[in-house]
């Protein structure tokens, strides 16, 4: 089961896992969906309705007969200082990136406990490890995903269900163009933005259909689905893109210069 699979990641892991046989229910808040297969289900599912979640395992059971793995890959990105963004923003980015996963993990746990099999995949980013200047809410929600995924392995593995946070470096899909959000600039961060993006445009510039560049949606579904097939044994995290390993370093290591000059605080 896969949501958010109606463009970049998700559909490639729809792909994917049709070619490597497996029966598939695609989530989707798109009217058209761009494949048809008789092994794929295609379910209208809002993730930040937490009851609309619950229905559409329900409706996964009763097509497949089980629930073998959960990917949560839907969510989007938003640009704005902290400053910029407002309240309606904040709620929606944390609706999606946050509480969306947790609401379909509630949903896939019961039946995965009762099988006493399952993977629940949760779609993070080198971004649910440091953080960048206009991210901040993005950033937040994803650290706030890596959060709670870490403790749930811990609770669930007695049960046989196991727990990925899939950290991704850039990767060549329109998250970082036609699909980010932009919160409403302030011009006092324009010197700010232009050093840290490159550009003080808000929106950034972009061509029409262009990507973000990076490791190809297809190579980053193919590494996945080889993962649920034979996940590595006690592996929470799975780095995923050529730069991804280097990223999270250097997060790693001035954080851990941080606190080891306080260690006799």
């Amino acid at each position: 089961m896969i949501t958010g699979a109606g463009q970049g990641l998700g559909l490639a892991l729809v792909r994917r896992a049709l070619e490597a046989g497996h029966n598939v229910v695609a989530t989707t808040r798109r009217v058209e969906f761009p494949i048809t297969d008789p092994r794929l289900t295609v379910l209208r599912v809002d993730v930040t309705d937490r009851q609309a979640c619950h229905v559409a395992v329900e409706r996964a059971v009763a097509e497949c007969g089980r629930l073998d793995v959960l990917v949560n890959n839907a969510g989007y990105g938003l640009v704005g200082a902290i400053e910029e963004v407002d309240e309606g923003e904040a709620r929606a980015i944390i609706d999606t990136d946050l509480l969306g996963p947790l609401w379909m993990s509630q949903a896939a746990l019961p039946v995965m406990r009762e099988q006493r099999s399952g993977h629940i995949v949760q779609i993070s980013s080198v971004g649910g490890v440091g953080a960048m200047p206009f991210f901040g809410l993005y950033n937040a929600a994803k650290w706030g995903l890596e959060g709670f995924s870490e403790a749930l392995a811990d609770e669930v593995a007695a049960f046989g269900v196991r727990v990925t946070i899939a950290e991704i470096g850039s990767m060549d899909t329109e998250w970082a163009t036609g699909s980010m959000r932009f919160s409403q600039p302030k011009n006092v961060y324009d010197a700010i933005r232009a050093e840290r993006l490159g550009t003080a445009a808000v929106p950034w510039p972009h061509d029409p259909g262009a990507t973000g560049g990076g490791t190809s949606p297809a190579a980053v579904a193919e590494r996945l689905v080889a993962h649920i097939a034979d996940p590595e044994p006690g592996r929470l995290r799975l780095l995923i893109g050529e730069d991804a390993p280097s990223q999270v370093a250097v997060v790693l290591d001035r954080r851990a210069r941080e606190y080891a000059a306080q260690a006799h605080a």
